[in-house]
């Protein structure tokens, strides 16, 4: 039977997994299949709030802008209605006090912009647009255990219903498509292995970070202090990470991290002794004014993890993964939610590409590669870590050249507007990692002076 899996072939896509990811790949399948089911673990809150499918809700989430302009392109308007809701738009370094490699960045007109609101906003903002679609139907409370088909196709799922009283027998949901979007811990390979088929290999990468976050009201205004953000970025010879961002409704999102072995605490009463590890006291020094809102919650499981589809091996044609299930970082670097957005844009043209037939390899090395470059960015920071592990860990001649430079790079990016606005292209997903390589960065990265920066956070922007 054909691979194809274009419109003419496909009558029933079900995607397993309520997520981000599954909700924008269900969206797209729409537009080619006649009928998706989205099938999720959970039951969905009728409101923006945290759900127990989503175990990093209550942690702070950006939405960078690669993922800005794939929500948009996916879901019209989108942007323009998750402002009216509230959610802050921070631009980059204006708005925010960074300390990175030891220097303070100049906070110079914004180049970047990132969305800062609570992740169930976002993601019921989605769930709300995407089941607006008649052609979209979903099967809640309910979990996937396994493949219908065998090694040559896939042909549904099995199901089986969750909670008490539920029957235990799982029974059958044919279709012609299978996406898993089911997020980092997802079953896929066993339910491969079931029908004959060969799992993935996995590239792992670990440093053991590990982060608690806390919500806090914001203190009293403050004359001294414009800036509605601070973050402390973690390198390899100073492994603590403080963050504090604005949620839109005068509450703020503070998330500290550190390593394996030196974990921050989930102790309410630790949490702000922990900040003073930080190399300057100014995220410590907010705490100490901000009035605790909730408890403090943590969250261990950051390893970057990538599994790869795109490899030979025996795998049925109908089936496909996207979101963490294919390619997870470490949250630190806030890629998640652009790349499940830039991975359902890569999904839409794959698909509608007049001049290659969508088959199944075709279409999952397309959403491989929308995954590329936060992979690159993220396990090429990860690996320079104290401790990291895994089997992409490894670092070759290649990679220390392309360290040097980027060092180089970061060094400049702190003072000098040109290097850092592309510095921010490259990290917000707007522009390849090739545009650290354009003639005017390389010879202000190369040959320039490293200018000067701040000697103290920058509290307040320069004045014009």
């Amino acid at each position: 039977m054909t691979d194809e899996l274009g419109p003419r072939r496909t009558r029933h896509a079900v995607v397993v997994g309520g997520s981000l990811a599954g909700l924008l790949a269900a969206r797209v399948l729409s537009e080619h299949a006649e009928r998706v089911t989205v099938v999720e673990r959970d039951r969905f809150p009728e409101q923006a709030e945290p759900r127990p499918g989503v175990p990093q809700g209550r942690h702070l989430h950006v939405l960078i802008e690669g993922g800005q302009r794939a929500l948009d392109e996916l879901l019209p308007g989108f942007m323009a209605e998750l402002a009216a809701l509230g959610a802050p738009r921070v631009g980059m370094p204006e708005d925010m006090v960074q300390w990175q490699n030891g220097k303070w960045f100049a906070r110079t007109p914004a180049s970047a912009h990132f969305f800062s609101g609570p992740r169930d906003q976002l993601e019921w903002l989605v769930r709300e647009r995407v089941f607006a679609d008649p052609r979209i139907e979903r099967i809640e409370g309910t979990e996937a255990v396994g493949l219908l088909g065998d090694a040559a196709r896939v042909r549904g799922v099995l199901l089986r219903e969750r909670g008490a009283g539920a029957p235990k027998e799982p029974y059958p949901l044919e279709a012609d498509l299978v996406v898993d979007a089911s997020g980092r811990s997802t079953r896929a390979a066993d339910w491969l292995k079931g029908i004959g088929a060969e799992a993935p290999h996995e590239e792992t990468l670990d440093t053991g970070l590990a982060y608690s976050t806390r919500l806090f009201r914001s203190p009293e205004p403050d004359p001294a202090v414009d800036a509605l953000g601070y973050y402390v970025v973690p390198n390899p010879g100073q492994v603590y990470s403080g963050v504090i961002l604005p949620l839109g409704d005068g509450r703020h999102v503070v998330t500290l991290s550190g390593l394996r072995g030196d974990e921050p605490p989930t102790d309410e009463a630790l949490f702000e002794e922990y900040a003073r590890r930080l190399p300057h006291p100014v995220i410590a020094d907010w705490i100490a004014k901000a009035e605790p809102l909730t408890p403090v919650y943590g969250f261990r499981r950051t390893a970057n993890v990538r599994r790869r589809y795109d490899r030979p091996g025996r795998r049925p044609a109908g089936f496909l993964a996207t979101g963490d299930a294919l390619c997870a970082f470490n949250p630190i670097y806030g890629q998640g939610m652009a790349v499940a957005a830039m991975s359902a844009v890569a999904l839409r043209r794959a698909l509608a590409d007049p001049r290659r037939t969508p088959t199944t390899r075709r279409v999952q090395r397309a959403l491989l590669d929308a995954s590329r470059q936060a992979w690159d960015i993220s396990a090429g920071a990860d690996k320079k870590m104290p401790g990291a592990t895994g089997d992409a860990a490894h670092s070759g001649a290649v990679d220390r050249v392309t360290g040097w430079y980027l060092g180089r790079v970061q060094q400049r990016a702190a003072g000098d507007p040109v290097v850092g606005a592309a510095f921010r292209a490259a990290l917000t997903l707007t522009a390849p990692l090739t545009a650290l390589f354009a003639p005017a960065v390389l010879r202000a990265t190369l040959f320039g002076p490293v200018p000067p920066t701040p000697v103290a956070p920058p509290l307040r922007r320069p004045r014009a």
